[in-house]
């Protein structure tokens, strides 16, 4: 690869990125968890969401990153304070060795420069510090028992104190029980080696911009600096510094410039594994940013389970399905988790989806893989787009469908 290259064709900058999220995943040496961790630790964060109409996003996500994984893993890195807890553009998994980097939020939460959700109760949020000080770690139903007097503020600690001194920095998240959040002090909490020096802003922008080049092959600064905020000034000024000394460098992509780091593009001369089908989340590191999947990847995307029913094309929760290096399908799925049913509701492919015989081989076997990472036994197809897809996927692999 000529690291001189200026432009990038769009099937090359689809490569870069998919070979830079590690997708599709492949079976790493060692222990399955130091797997799991590894992949964390590479994307930088994954994505916590509550929906459960199939495997939440978290596991999901780095499913697709480890063939090896387990559910378990997530509870045991956090427990070993290998990974933690915080804010990325969303509620996420973090690795530990990049803790101090979740600072500078937590300054300026502390401060005042920066708002959350919730206004400050500076009292109740001591009441609920001293607690959890003196008791050890609690849960937020540990302040609705019984014989504890909430006063005027009812349920402010669970809702409100909790949640700002967790973003703040005073509080984390030691571990979670059945999904709840189990808070302790930070100090507590932190392995006694981990660094906690608050960076400078260009420490921080330096390392934003870094760490989105690595995990996402190219960017430009409104990705660097999704949701992310009172950054992008200084990060604007990082991208410059950076680019004048050579440690990143500019390619363009259907005349559109990203940023890239020069190191990356030798991910070019590997091979990507187009064979391999995925079923992705929608919350995927990939994914979440739909603007830029619709510009690189010309998949138009939108998540509808907060779409009115009656508006909805596609489904509740549909599953992107990344194969022959594209997106080419979606797959709105719920798992009968009583009967062992994995419900396909609905499965449409992109018009522009060639070779459907190897994509429904590939489709087939990845959904053997799927089923079983979502605990269940058989599975149930309702609809296809188009229709006509159904019988033939059906009757190509009558095995898949026995319920």
């Amino acid at each position: 690869m000529n690291l001189e290259k200026e432009k990038l064709s769009l099937r090359e900058a689809q490569k870069l990125v998919l070979l830079s999220q590690r997708l599709p995943g492949t079976k790493a040496t060692g222990s399955s968890v130091n797997a799991t961790l590894e992949a964390i630790e590479h994307l930088g964060y994954v994505q916590i969401d509550t929906i459960s109409v199939i495997e939440r996003a978290h596991h999901h996500t780095l499913y697709n990153r480890n063939p090896r994984y387990q559910s378990s893993h997530l509870d045991a890195l956090v427990v070993d304070k290998k990974v933690f807890e915080y804010w990325s553009h969303a509620a996420a998994y973090l690795p530990m060795e990049e803790y101090r980097f979740s600072l500078p939020r937590k300054h300026a939460i502390s401060t005042g420069k920066q708002k959350h959700w919730f206004k400050q109760d500076t009292a109740v949020m001591q009441w609920v510090l001293d607690r959890i000080k003196a008791e050890g770690p609690l849960m937020a139903k540990d302040f609705d028992k019984k014989g504890v007097k909430h006063g005027e503020w009812k349920t402010a600690p669970k809702k409100q104190a909790l949640e700002n001194l967790f973003m703040q920095g005073d509080l984390m998240i030691s571990e979670r029980v059945n999904f709840h959040k189990v808070y302790d002090l930070t100090e507590r909490v932190l392995p006694l080696t981990v660094n906690t020096t608050l960076p400078t802003e260009m420490e921080h922008a330096r390392f934003l911009v870094k760490k989105y080049l690595q995990t996402n092959g190219l960017g430009r600064l409104s990705e660097m600096t999704y949701l992310l905020k009172n950054v992008k000034g200084t990060v604007a000024k990082a991208l410059d510094l950076m680019f004048k000394d050579g440690e990143i460098q500019k390619v363009q992509v259907s005349k559109t410039d990203y940023f890239v780091l020069p190191e990356s593009l030798e991910l070019l001369n590997r091979p990507l594994a187009r064979k391999k089908l995925k079923i992705l989340s929608p919350f995927d590191n990939l994914l979440i940013q739909r603007k830029r999947t619709q510009e690189i990847f010309g998949f138009d995307y939108l998540l509808e389970c907060y779409v009115p029913q009656h508006k909805r094309k596609h489904g509740y929760f549909t599953l992107p399905i990344l194969w022959n290096g594209k997106l080419v399908a979606r797959m709105d799925s719920k798992a009968d988790r009583k009967k062992g049913i994995l419900n396909i509701l609905q499965l449409t492919l992109e018009p522009d989806l060639k070779k459907i015989e190897e994509f429904s081989s590939a489709l087939n076997k990845e959904l053997q893989a799927f089923m079983k990472f979502n605990n269940c036994k058989s599975i149930r197809l309702h609809n296809t787009i188009p229709s006509g897809f159904k019988k033939e996927f059906e009757h190509s692999y009558p095995t898949l469908f026995r319920v």
